[in-house]
């Protein structure tokens, strides 16, 4: 696995290596030694997917306050997504700043999200599939999210919005201490 850090502290891309032979390919998508000798949580409690049935379709910006906190593997199975991550920890050098990468079923990059930040993404193709491996439980009471389209962090998605859950598009502009 190829680990590479992005400008946000602690978030890494990371790539899973090929190994073919006759038959395909192998990779190895998960090893927890890997990723404690870069500094991320090796913990995965839970493992969810998504499906998306049109392209533009957004989900996010979520994330779960402590003490059920998640660090997030995220990958696209199929299709394709823009995926954005926000540091939302007040003393973190990179609070508020945010970074997008674009995930693909060819590209087979995965983006570790710590916890502590929120994530969502746009999806670029129709029938997109996004798998999430998690180092704690879904918790509503400790959810939270942010709203996509906030100034307080100014992202440029790559396309205009078609399908939205109304919970994503109502959340409030991100009052700083309120997250």
């Amino acid at each position: 696995m190829k680990f590479t850090g992005t400008v946000l502290a602690g978030a890494m891309l990371i790539e899973a290596e090929k190994f073919p032979d006759q038959r395909g390919y192998y990779s190895r998508m998960w090893d927890q030694a890997e990723f404690a000798a870069h500094g991320l949580s090796g913990r995965i409690v839970q493992s969810d997917a998504a499906f998306n049935y049109q392209a533009h379709t957004l989900r996010g910006m979520h994330f779960q306050k402590p003490p059920y906190a998640q660090a997030k593997l995220v990958r696209c199975v199929t299709g394709a997504l823009y995926d954005v991550i926000i540091d939302l920890r007040p003393d973190s050098p990179t609070f508020l700043r945010h970074v997008g990468v674009e995930l693909t079923a060819e590209n087979r990059l995965m983006l570790y999200v710590p916890e502590g930040f929120a994530h969502g993404y746009l999806t670029l193709r129709d029938n997109t599939e996004v798998a999430y491996q998690m180092s704690a439980c879904y918790a509503p009471e400790s959810a939270g999210g942010v709203r996509y389209n906030d100034p307080a962090f100014a992202i440029t998605w790559p396309a205009q919005v078609k399908v939205i859950h109304p919970r994503d598009a109502s959340y409030l502009d991100f009052k700083p201490g309120e997250s």
